[in-house]
C-alpha cells in the first residue's frame, strides 16, 4: 500500500478536500494529514511517502519536488522584486487567482477564482468563474507561463493570485498547490483544482478543464 502525508497548516479545508480526492482516486493508498510541528518534533517521519505539502511554512530539512518553488512562493517580496525586475510586470495587492494546471505536456488554465469579503467577520468567501476580457486572459496566461518557467516549476496546481492597478494587471504572488481559494472548484470545474493537483503529482493525464454548464 502506497502512502501519502498531507502536510497542512491550521487550515485544513484544503488538506481535507485533496484527502477526499486521493481516497477516491485509489483505495490502496493510506492518506494522513499532518501538521509542521508533529514534521519538526519527528512525530512523522515522512521517509518513503508522497509529500504534499499544502502549506509554505515548511522544515528545511524536508524533501519533495519543487521545494526550490515553495521557498520563492514564501518570501512574497522577494517574489515581486523578481517578477518586477525580470518579467517586467507591475506587482501588488489582489484579491483574484487564475488556477494554472502545469502537466508534464504543458500547462491548462483554469477560470480565475475571485474573492469577496463578509461585511461582518471579514473572512472570505471565494467564487468560480470570474469573467475577465480576452486581453486580460492572454496578459495572465502569459505572465503565468514565463513565471513557471522561470522558475522550472514542476508538475502541480498552481494559483497565481492577482490584481488590477488601473488597467493593467498587478501580479500579487504564486501559491505552488491548491490553497484555500481552490474550494470555489469543488463542484463548479471539472476535474476539480484538488483532483488536478492530485494527477500532477502522479503523472496522470489531464485532457481538458472546463466550468459545468450549469454554472455558465
Amino acid at each position: 500500500m502506497s502512502k501519502v502525508l498531507i502536510v497542512a497548516d491550521a487550515h485544513k479545508g484544503p488538506a481535507e478536500a485533496l484527502l477526499r480526492t486521493i481516497a477516491k482516486s485509489n483505495h490502496l493508498t493510506e492518506v494522513n494529514i499532518c501538521g509542521v510541528s508533529e514534521l519538526n518534533s519527528g512525530a512523522i517521519a515522512p521517509g518513503g511517502a508522497i509529500v504534499c505539502p499544502l502549506t509554505l511554512d515548511l522544515p528545511s530539512h524536508l524533501v519533495f519536488p519543487g521545494r526550490d518553488v515553495f521557498r520563492f512562493c514564501s518570501n512574497i517580496w522577494a517574489a515581486r522584486d523578481r517578477v518586477s525586475q525580470e518579467l517586467q510586470v507591475p506587482v501588488g495587492d489582489g484579491n483574484f487567482w487564475l488556477p494554472v494546471v502545469l502537466t508534464p505536456k504543458g500547462p491548462l488554465y483554469a477560470e480565475a477564482i475571485g474573492a469577496e469579503a463578509d461585511k461582518h467577520s471579514g473572512e472570505l468567501s471565494y467564487s468560480q468563474p470570474v469573467h475577465l476580457s480576452d486581453l486580460w486572459r492572454q496578459e495572465l496566461y502569459e505572465l503565468a507561463y514565463r513565471l513557471l518557467n522561470l522558475l522550472n516549476a514542476p508538475p502541480a496546481t498552481y494559483l497565481m493570485q492577482f490584481g488590477f492597478v488601473g488597467e493593467r494587471i498587478c501580479f500579487d504572488r504564486l501559491w505552488p498547490f491548491p490553497a484555500a481559494p481552490a474550494i470555489a472548484s469543488v463542484g463548479i470545474q471539472v476535474p476539480d483544482l484538488f483532483v488536478c493537483h492530485w494527477y500532477c503529482l502522479t503523472n496522470k493525464p489531464i485532457y481538458d478543464i472546463k466550468i459545468c454548464s450549469a454554472v455558465i
